[in-house]
């Protein structure tokens, strides 16, 4: 794996989740009630507090719990919620050791079709059904890893020419077609609640 994502906008962060399954999925983890550049700055900013290259699912999996959650912490904090975020990703880190030996792309290599790639990922600490699909989509739209019906697992996600997620971000065009498309579905979101709310009157 090693290919140019353009998720935090920064290069140095962007090349870390690039070449780094494990960061890929840390920054994936992040990416909730933050701005996705910030989410996805995260691995990148916890390697240098460790002083790696890298993140090491070993290394983060055996940290003291709050020494790795003021790591986060630090200004700038790696998140909104650094404290529970630390937990997160610890819990993560130590799943990926536990059922992959410590090496993230274990989750998808060899995988034999969307659906058990997607189940993989669903069983993720911190990975629900949306998030699960939308890595999905970035692991097939530019990590070249497409099992047979990726697209299908991937939910609306997956569809080609589609601008929903992080999975369909290769520069700044794309991101502000991203950030235009979810700003539609919350408005959507909150008319429907509107709408709810004075029908049930």
């Amino acid at each position: 794996m090693d290919v140019t994502l353009h998720l935090a906008q920064d290069p140095d962060a962007d090349a870390l989740l690039g070449r780094s399954p494990l960061a890929a999925l840390v920054g994936m983890l992040l990416d909730q009630q933050v701005p996705m550049e910030w989410a996805f700055k995260g691995p990148r900013t916890i390697a240098d507090r460790l002083g790696a290259d890298d993140l090491d699912a070993h290394e983060i999996a055996a940290r003291d719990p709050e020494d790795f959650a003021s790591l986060l912490s630090e200004k700038p904090a790696v998140h909104r919620y650094p404290g529970s975020m630390a937990k997160r990703i610890q819990q993560l880190c130590q799943y990926v050791v536990e059922h992959y030996d410590g090496d993230a792309s274990g989750v998808w290599d060899g995988v034999g079709t969307g659906a058990e790639l997607l189940k993989r990922l669903e069983a993720l600490p911190g990975f629900g059904k949306q998030k699960a699909q939308i890595f999905l989509a970035l692991l097939g739209k530019q990590l070249g890893v497409q099992p047979k019906g990726w697209r299908e697992a991937a939910g609306a996600y997956g569809e080609a020419k589609s601008y929903r997620s992080v999975a369909d971000i290769t520069g700044p065009e794309s991101l502000t077609k991203v950030r235009a498309h979810k700003q539609e579905m919350k408005a959507a979101a909150k008319a429907d609640k509107a709408a709810k709310a004075t029908g049930g009157k």
